[in-house]
C-alpha cells in the first residue's frame, strides 16, 4: 500500500470518513448500530477495503465515532448495541416464520414473488414488530391477487396471526421498476428478504439497477429465493381469469379498494401503529402511505449529515 501521507491516499481517507459518518447517520435514525461489513457494504461510493478501513480506524480512534462488541455508532451508548443484540434474535425467530407464510402466499393465484421487507429484512426485531412483506404479481392481476390475499389475512384476526400477513407493498410484473428513487429506497430494496419467486426477483432487481448509484458496494440477495410454486388449483384459477373479464374485475377490485380505503383516510382509522390508515393505488402498484414519512426521513438525514459533517470539521480545524 502507498504510504499514508501520500495526497491522494489523504484525499480518498477524507472522502471516505464523510461517506462512513453519512452511513451511520442513516442507520442512527433508527438507532441501529452497524458492523463494520455493514458500513461498508452501505456506503455511497465504491472504495478498496483497505482504504475504507484505515478511515473508519481514523474515525474511531479520534473519538468521533464509537464501537461496542461488533458494532459502531455516532452515540456513545452500549445500550443500542445490546438493543440490536436483541432485535437479531428476535428477527431470527420471525424470520424463520415468514418462510412459512412465504411458501403459503406463493401458492396463491397470480403471485410471483414473496420478500420480507421493513425493519424486520434489516434484521431487526420487537415483541411488537409485523412480517411485513412486498409482493409482486402477475401482470394486470395484482387486485385479483391482492383482494384473495387479505381474505387470508382476515381470517388470520380469528387465529390472532395478522400481524404475520402485513402485505403492505404490492407491484406486479408490468411495472417492476420502483418509481422514487432515493437513499431510502435504494436501501429498503437492497436489504430486501427475497423468499419465493427467484426469476421474477432477478428481473426485479434488474429493473432498479439504479440502486446501484446509491449502493454500490451492496450485493442483491437474489440466491434466497425459491422457485415459484404453480399448483393445480393455482393453474386452474389463473386459466379462468386470463381473460378480458379478468381485466374487467382486477380495475374494479382497485376502486373498490380505493374507494374503501379513502374513507378510512377520511376518518382518521389508525392502524395498530397509531397511525392513519392510508394507501396509494395504482394498476400496477399498492403501497402503504404513512403521512410524508419518507419524505420527512429524507429531510431529517439531510440535516443529520449536514450537522454531523459541519461538526466534523470544525474539530479538524480545531486539532490544527
Amino acid at each position: 500500500m502507498q504510504n499514508i501521507s501520500s495526497p491522494l491516499i489523504s484525499k480518498n481517507l477524507s472522502e471516505i470518513k464523510e461517506k462512513i459518518l453519512a452511513t451511520l447517520a442513516y442507520f442512527d435514525l433508527f438507532k441501529y448500530p452497524l458492523t463494520r461489513a455493514e458500513v461498508y457494504l452501505f456506503l455511497g461510493n465504491k472504495y478498496h477495503y483497505d482504504f475504507f478501513d484505515d478511515a473508519l480506524n481514523v474515525l474511531l480512534n479520534n473519538g468521533v465515532i464509537y464501537q461496542f462488541d461488533r458494532f459502531f455508532s455516532l452515540k456513545n451508548d452500549y445500550r443500542l448495541a445490546a438493543r440490536r443484540v436483541e432485535g437479531n434474535k428476535k428477527a431470527d425467530e420471525l424470520i424463520a416464520i415468514a418462510r412459512r407464510v412465504g411458501s403459503v402466499l406463493i401458492q396463491f393465484p397470480y403471485v410471483r414473488g414473496v420478500a420480507v421487507s421493513g425493519s424486520l429484512s434489516k434484521n431487526f426485531a420487537d415483541e411488537k414488530s409485523d412480517i411485513d412483506l412486498f409482493i409482486i404479481t402477475a401482470k394486470n392481476r395484482l387486485w385479483v391477487a391482492r383482494t384473495i390475499m387479505h381474505c387470508l389475512k382476515k381470517m388470520s384476526f380469528l387465529v390472532n396471526r395478522e400481524h404475520y400477513f402485513c402485505m403492505n407493498y404490492y407491484i406486479d410484473e408490468q411495472e417492476l421498476q420502483i418509481a422514487e428513487k432515493n437513499i431510502y429506497t435504494a436501501i429498503e430494496i437492497g436489504t430486501l428478504i427475497p423468499m419465493e419467486g427467484d426469476i421474477v426477483f432477478e428481473k426485479f432487481y434488474a429493473a432498479n439497477a439504479w440502486t446501484r448509484e446509491f449502493l454500490p458496494n451492496k450485493n442483491l440477495r437474489v440466491a434466497s429465493a425459491k422457485p415459484a410454486k404453480t399448483g393445480l388449483l393455482k393453474r386452474l384459477f389463473e386459466l379462468i381469469f386470463d381473460s378480458p373479464l379478468g381485466d374487467v374485475i382486477d380495475t374494479l377490485l382497485m376502486k373498490i379498494t380505493a374507494s374503501r380505503w379513502k374513507k378510512k383516510t377520511i376518518n382518521n382509522k389508525l392502524n395498530s401503529r397509531g397511525e392513519v390508515m392510508a394507501i396509494v393505488t395504482g394498476k400496477h402498484f399498492s403501497k402503504p402511505d404513512p403521512k410524508n414519512f419518507q419524505a420527512n426521513l429524507l429531510l431529517k438525514y439531510e440535516r443529520k449529515v449536514e450537522l454531523l459533517l459541519k461538526d466534523y470539521e470544525g474539530s479538524l480545524v480545531h486539532q490544527e
